[in-house]
């Protein structure tokens, strides 16, 4: 079965929350603190736990909205009002199931409505077409004429039981009455449909998921006095979460608590505790990929000189061993991070166990990994998916990290309106932008890192450079030259300054990075810094002015001089791409490079030649350089022989920076 649709309504902030879709394996609720996510998630749990009504259920003082108890308890008892309405449907296997058992095929799809109210019982909603099932019980059955036709008025199987039990029947009808009556008659019941009733109680009912909660204040502690432990399992009631997650860690390991205090029970518990340990370890390292270093180590001992309750009895000491540092540390002074992973699973390992295959879960995780690093929630989310295989989760946050950019309509926005309450909605776009601010978050980042969008990328200053680049190397090609790799990416990265923390972002995303930048004549402190740091290497960092000269230059030669890539360009050429680009504010005179100051610099002798004529065409001073570069895309020129030598010089040594 899965849960399709959940609506909580008079429970904590929630006043009617609204129906929400939940997504067949992974549901996101997003919304700012005290918005009413763990509220929602709260009255899930509460509807159907999978530690059982004792333990989890709706109590009227602590859940019922404040502002309107006085009212409501006047009224409790003889109305008690509906909590939780969660909808199912079955899936293809179980309505073959439900067909065959019947005999006939009445079922092509199911939809269960389970309404859970404050005196904790609930409503079941289910419909069948039970005409149908009368049809074809009857079709199936040897009535006389006489018989059939009374039988045929029957438009439900009770009516039809009815009917027929008023009749004289003959041995072979009345076998066939017997079978109704066993099957779907139930004296006790006041279902309308009996068929539903039969659909429901050996079909549904024992297939109904489970709930399981769980959240930060049930992690294993480092130390637990199991003396003290055993006195509180004797009244439930006084049991803490991290109480149960202890619990749930010996029933996983099929230790009792009276095992432990056995005088020869020490080394059979120790080594059972270790077994479990070193399972659970196993399955964190398949998703953990922060430090495979560690491992958790168990120990059973008294100590008379630590403080009550510790004292006393035999203790529980949980140890995280880093092995490359060769120490141990109580378990609740590690990283949170790998101690909610590991507490996680103990308690999923657990309560999974001791169902068996008696019920599915829905897991329903409040605030998961919110210790973890970015990276690590990553990793967590890859276990998520992996859960969602078998069991539906739904999970609250406000990290952009928990969030799959690329499947938000799995993402439902939780906001604690003033006049309504909590409500809860898939519609992003009509959400407060506080709300789905982890979502902008979270498409931010991923754009960051796909804007990269081939394994190997040439980063450059400007977009000026991509369209000089992309130009030549498009000549280059269709004369059959050397020309940029196909599987190279242009990545304008808006300027020098920006260029080294680019680098610095990216180093270790296991990308192949070339640079190359405008050359001023002196090497760039924040690239030499690079090196030194050895985020990138020498040969992956190039400028123009190795290329002027139509060969490769070495470092330190003499055609090492400042060059932009506009400099790549005879003078002329880019002159008059200049003229044309700026025709209207130039008044359509052309400018040559005779009017030029001296430079090596194509754009710095245009910028103090305009600075000197005081022609202005930009308030911030000199010209736009993306401008000519985009008048050169829409208005194609041929470039002369020399021009493309020396862009085919460059892309040779880029190509071969790529091997």
């Amino acid at each position: 079965m899965k849960l399709t649709a959940a609506q909580v309504r008079n429970f904590k902030s929630i006043e009617d929350g609204g129906a929400v879709a939940v997504d067949e394996s992974v549901t996101v609720l997003v919304g700012q603190n005290e918005s009413g996510k763990t509220a929602f998630l709260k009255a899930l749990h509460k509807a159907d736990p999978v530690e059982g009504k004792t333990e989890e259920s709706f109590n009227v003082i602590e859940d019922y909205p404040r502002r309107r108890l006085t009212a409501y308890q006047q009224e409790h008892a003889k109305n008690p009002a509906p909590v939780v309405t969660l909808t199912y449907i079955l899936t293809d296997e179980e309505i073959a199931a439900v067909n065959e058992d019947l005999g006939f095929d009445l079922l092509t799809a199911l939809d269960v409505t389970l309404t859970h109210k404050y005196d904790n019982t609930y409503s079941v909603g289910i419909s069948v077409d039970e005409a149908s099932a009368v049809t074809q019980l009857l079709a199936g059955a040897n009535l006389t004429t006489e018989t059939g036709a009374a039988a045929k008025a029957a438009t439900t199987v009770r009516e039809l039981i009815e009917r027929l039990g008023t009749l004289d029947l003959n041995t072979e009808e009345q076998a066939f009455l017997k079978s109704l009556t066993d099957r779907y008659a139930d004296p006790k019941s006041h279902w309308a449909s009996l068929v539903a009733l039969y659909v429901w109680k050996h079909h549904v009912a024992p297939n109904v998921p489970k709930f399981l909660y769980f959240d930060d204040y049930m992690l294993l502690p480092g130390k637990v006095s199991l003396t003290a432990l055993q006195t509180r399992t004797q009244n439930p009631a006084t049991l803490t979460n991290e109480d149960k997650t202890v619990l749930a860690l010996l029933r996983l390991a099929q230790i009792s608590l009276a095992d432990v205090s056995q005088p020869d029970g020490y080394e059979k518990s120790k080594a059972q505790l270790e077994g479990i340990s070193n399972a659970i370890t196993d399955k964190i390292f398949a998703f953990w990929t922060q430090n495979q270093e560690l491992e958790v180590e168990f120990d059973i001992k008294a100590d008379p000189k630590d403080q009550p309750p510790f004292n006393t009895g035999s203790n529980l000491y949980i140890r995280i061993k880093n092995r490359r540092h060769r120490v141990t540390v109580p378990f609740d002074q590690r990283s949170k991070g790998f101690i909610w992973f590991f507490s996680f699973l103990v308690w999923f390992d657990s309560v999974r166990e001791g169902l068996g295959a008696k019920s599915d879960l829905v897991l329903l995780l409040d605030e998961p990994g919110l210790s973890l690093h970015a990276l690590a929630q990553a990793d967590f989310l890859r276990y998520i998916d992996d859960l969602s295989a078998k069991h539906q989760i739904l999970y609250t946050s406000h990290s952009p990290f928990m969030v799959h950019s690329d499947r938000l309509h799995q993402v439902r926005t939780v906001e604690d309106k003033p006049t309504t309450g909590t409500v809860i909605s898939d519609n992003v776009s009509g959400s407060d932008p506080k709300t789905i601010f982890p979502l902008q978050a979270a498409l931010g980042y991923t754009i960051a890192q796909n804007l990269l969008i081939s394994k190997r990328n040439l980063l450059v200053e400007g977009p000026a450079d991509l369209v000089y680049l992309k130009y030549a190397s498009s000549l280059l090609e269709q004369a059959g030259r050397t020309a940029l790799r196909d599987d190279v990416t242009v990545v304008p990265v808006g300027g020098l300054d920006k260029l080294s923390t680019f680098v610095a972002l990216l180093h270790g995303n296991k990308l192949e990075i070339v640079i190359l930048h405008d050359f001023s004549g002196q090497p760039d402190n924040h690239l030499e810094n690079l090196i030194r740091e050895k985020l990138i290497r020498e040969r992956q960092v190039l400028h123009y002015g190795r290329f002027r000269g139509g060969s490769a230059a070495g470092k330190g030669s003499s055609a090492d001089v400042a060059a932009d890539v506009e400099d790549l360009l005879a003078p002329a050429q880019y002159l008059d791409l200049f003229s044309a680009a700026y025709k209207k504010e130039l008044s359509g005179k052309k400018v040559t490079e005779a009017e030029l100051p001296g430079g090596d610099r194509m754009v710095d002798r245009l910028n103090r030649f305009l600075s000197s004529n005081a022609i202005t065409l930009r308030a911030s001073g000199g010209f736009n350089h993306y401008r000519v570069a985009n008048h050169l895309a829409s208005h194609p020129v041929a470039f002369d022989a020399a021009t493309l030598d020396r862009f085919e010089v460059l892309f040779r040594d880029v190509n071969a920076r790529f091997e």
